[in-house]
């Protein structure tokens, strides 16, 4: 194995790693968030203030489609990367 496919596979095991690391965070922001546990889930919220304490978390972006595709996260061919 010589240095440029080592420095290759160094290269995919650091894009992994950091597309994981993504994955955890936006789980736990997902899941620290109070509009994730209401406590009437079907109703809308009664006043101003409840909204925003509902929706107070970080707001969840997916990045744009250029920047997947870019990426090679487009799900348009799960088979070929």
């Amino acid at each position: 194995m010589n240095a440029r496919q080592l420095g290759r596979m160094a290269g995919r095991v650091a894009a992994a790693i950091a597309e994981m690391n993504e994955a955890q965070r936006r789980m736990m922001t997902l899941r620290a968030s109070l509009d994730r546990y209401p406590l009437q889930p079907d109703e809308p919220p009664d006043t101003y203030d409840e909204f925003l304490a509902r929706t107070c978390g970080q707001l969840l972006h997916e990045p744009p489609a250029s920047l997947r595709t870019a990426r090679g996260d487009s799900d348009q061919w799960p088979g070929i990367r």
